[in-house]
């Protein structure tokens, strides 16, 4: 044994240190190989005792079998008992692994001791040292180890924005960085890291300013590009598209510059150009559900209902995971296409997840919209809720079927067997004091939306109803101008509110006021019974050529209104 030396231990140490290559993005690639870590010159030539097997063989056991404290003892005995750079490294680990920071920074410090131009004991150093708070000490190693591999600078600053990114003092982090950088203004890397870092610590101005003199340097680099775009969403949108946009121009391979640049276009609601850029992105990789997923959905929102459905489908055939949302979207196309019996069959394929629940309250709509109530209703009884929320929403549900069908003395009845389980619910406050109202219960009424409004003092449409119910039956104005305008400060571009306003500044007599309250509701939403305030109020002052348009206007597009052919038929008869 006093011949062997260090060769059986030099391969147990290797087994037991090496680890696969650590990869990061864009291209940056760290890889830590044992062997080429240490210089053979540095190890120490001592002979492998039957006292450092037992002590190396006790580590490595005692760590695959959680025992760490004996582990990280054991490696530190032997890291300071050898001086073998590969076990202080080890020991290292081990320490830092178990949280133990100071047995790591003297296990660190005795490589950087044997081996004091090892980058990478100088960046694990580095590291170690940041997580104490010892920036200063810090920053000289890490000046090291930029100096010492000065081709591979921008991948060093990659790394140490990785090493910073979760220390808590974001300031203090970035400070660091700011210092650390200074002397390498031509990197794009460093002014990359300092503005990731000052967004991370609120400083956005900084971070853009840093992140776009990283585009110019490597204009190329596309995670500089990305960064940029990414930073001028939220003030500069229009900026950030036009940067993506460029970029592609150069460089229409990069994948994901392509698919930050089609959701940027959504989130903008440029609907045809974010459909034509997932077009490409479904050419690039024909066989991605997600993108064609994401097709349907665009298509959704521009009514190309038709090729909504050829996408979903696609996303269905190509094997998208969460196949209930595309079945439950389906089912909504169906509805759309006035296609129910489709509908009803999508809606059935639902079996899970977060469409699980509205799918089976859509079959419930249905069938009552197709004349089959009982069988409505007795779907809705099977379903299973699983929380309050959707407990209330069903007794909702079920009380809007009764109402629409004409049983409304049925439908009040559930909601208030609802209303006795869950007193202090406002849906169900809301929802029944609603049905009093349509019900002539005005008591009823008032007494549960000053309840919900004691519950939820920011309820604007508890406020509304109340107010309004009081201007429908022309009762205590003054105190229903003061409710809705409380509403109206609530929900300021809330039209309905808007409508309620105006409708009580006329009852007030404050007809100037109230057409242009009334007219800011109409340019905001042409409701009918909002055109027929309107024109009642512009016919009081007046201005009958122009009531009557309004009405017609609004009559030729709602030929349904009663509201609004009563309001016509009181003034043209």
């Amino acid at each position: 044994m006093n011949q062997i030396k260090y060769i059986l231990f030099g391969s147990l140490l290797l087994s037991a240190c090496a680890q696969p290559p650590v990869r990061a993005t864009d291209g940056h690639t760290a890889e830590l190989e044992v062997s080429s870590v240490v210089d053979s010159a540095l190890l120490p030539n001592i002979e492998l005792s039957e006292d450092l097997l037992y002590k190396f063989l006790l580590t490595e056991i005692a760590s695959q079998r959680g025992e760490v404290a004996i582990a990280v003892q054991e490696s530190s005995d032997l890291a300071n008992q050898t001086r073998d750079p590969r076990l202080a490294m080890r020991s290292a680990q081990l320490a830092l692994q178990a949280g133990q920071i100071e047995k790591a920074i003297e296990a660190l410090k005795i490589w950087r001791e044997v081996d004091p131009d090892s980058p990478l004991a100088m960046r694990m150093y580095a590291s170690v040292l940041m997580r104490v708070g010892k920036f200063d000490e810090a920053r000289q190693e890490l000046e090291g180890v930029l100096k010492a591999d000065q081709e591979n600078t921008g991948h060093i600053f990659y790394q140490i924005y990785q090493m910073q990114a979760s220390y808590p003092d974001k300031g203090a982090a970035l400070k660091f960085m700011r210092k650390l950088a200074q002397p390498y203004p031509r990197v794009a890397e460093a002014h990359w890291a300092v503005a990731k870092l000052a967004l991370i610590a609120g400083d956005k101005k900084l971070a853009i300013d840093e992140a776009r003199q990283a585009s110019k340097l490597r204009p190329e680099w596309g995670m500089a590009i990305s960064f940029e775009a990414f930073l001028l969403k939220e003030n500069k949108p229009k900026q950030g598209l036009k940067l993506l946009k460029e970029y592609l121009l150069k460089y229409p391979e990069v994948h994901e510059i392509r698919l930050q640049y089609a959701r940027a276009l959504l989130e903008q609601q440029q609907y045809k150009q974010a459909r034509e850029e997932f077009l490409i992105l479904a050419e690039e990789d024909p066989g991605n559900p997600e993108t064609a997923f994401a097709v349907a959905l665009i298509s959704l929102e521009m009514e190309d209902y038709a090729g909504a459905e050829t996408y979903l489908k696609q996303a269905l055939s190509k094997g998208r995971k969460d196949q209930d949302t595309v079945h439950f979207y389906l089912g909504q196309l169906g509805e759309t296409n006035k296609n129910i019996e489709q509908a009803i069959a999508q809606y059935r394929l639902v079996v899970g997840g977060e469409y699980l629940f509205p799918a089976q309250i859509r079959i419930t709509y249905l069938m009552s919209k197709s004349g089959s109530l009982d069988a409505a209703l007795l779907n809705l009884q099977q379903i299973q809720a699983s929380d309050e929320k959707q407990r209330v929403q069903m007794i909702l549900v079920e009380g809007q079927l009764l109402r629409e069908a004409g049983r409304r003395s049925e439908a009040y009845h559930v909601l208030q067997d609802g209303l006795e389980k869950l007193p202090d619910n406002p849906d169900l406050l809301y929802g029944t004091a609603m049905l009093a109202d349509m019900m002539d219960k005005p008591d009823e009424f008032e007494r549960m939306m000053r309840k919900l409004i004691q519950i939820q003092p920011d309820h604007a449409h508890a406020y509304n109803a109340l107010g309004y119910g009081l201007l429908e039956r022309n009762e205590r104005i003054p105190e229903a101008l003061q409710l809705v305008e409380k509403a109206l400060q609530l929900a300021p571009d809330d039209p309905a509110i808007m409508d309620s306003v105006g409708w009580a500044y006329y009852l007030s007599g404050k007809l100037k006021e109230s057409v242009e309250m009334l007219r800011r509701a109409f340019a905001v939403d042409p409701d009918p019974e909002i055109a027929a305030h309107l024109g009642e109020v512009l016919w009081t002052k007046g201005e009958k050529a122009e009531a009557k348009k309004i009405w017609q206007n609004s009559l030729d597009a709602s030929p349904d209104s009663t509201h609004l052919q009563d309001v016509i038929k009181k003034f043209m008869p």
